[in-house]
């Protein structure tokens, strides 16, 4: 297996944006812009996975999440981490978490992390325990605020649950 991961650079965004819309998922083209832009002045860093040339997934690395408490405690977040249905199972999403968290470990020994509540976050859900995240103990949250007992709320891609890791050398 002949598998690569780099920063995105300004050719990634039109093909990563092709390659999801195939597989029937809406990620726009100006999004991966944003990244490359925002990792052109150090907010972000976008790493991208090619696997015999071809692109399979990518992550980011956010150094001030937009998540208040790991913002507050200045714990980097991964986040939009994401591989083609036709790459997963292969290694190539706990390659690039190695990565992302090679980089956090620069600068933190704590790494951040939110995961989608319903069936289709399952298999992260699965992925980022093995990897020895764990619930920060704050609760749901939706985006805005915390989940709390009684609220009636929509389950979408809003509502998650955020843990983190501690990192080792």
């Amino acid at each position: 297996m002949n598998l690569l991961i780099r920063k995105m650079t300004e050719k990634d965004p039109i093909v990563i944006s092709n390659a999801f819309e195939e597989q029937g998922w809406h990620k726009p083209v100006e999004l991966y812009h944003k990244y490359v832009k925002e990792q052109g002045s150090g907010e972000r860093i976008s790493l991208v996975a090619e696997l015999e040339g071809e692109f399979a997934g990518y992550v980011n690395v956010i150094w001030s999440s937009y998540y208040d408490y790991f913002r507050e405690c200045n714990i980097p977040e991964v986040c939009d981490f994401n591989v083609l249905k036709k790459y997963q199972r292969r290694g190539i999403g706990s390659k690039l978490m190695d990565k992302a968290e090679e980089i956090i470990r620069e600068k933190s020994r704590v790494a951040g992390i939110g995961v989608g509540l319903f069936s289709d976050y399952g298999n992260a859900q699965i992925l980022y325990i093995k990897r020895g995240y764990i619930p920060d103990g704050k609760g749901i949250h939706n985006g805005e605020r915390y989940v709390k007992h009684g609220d009636s709320i929509i389950v979408d891609d809003d509502i998650v649950l955020y843990l983190k890791k501690q990192l080792m050398n």
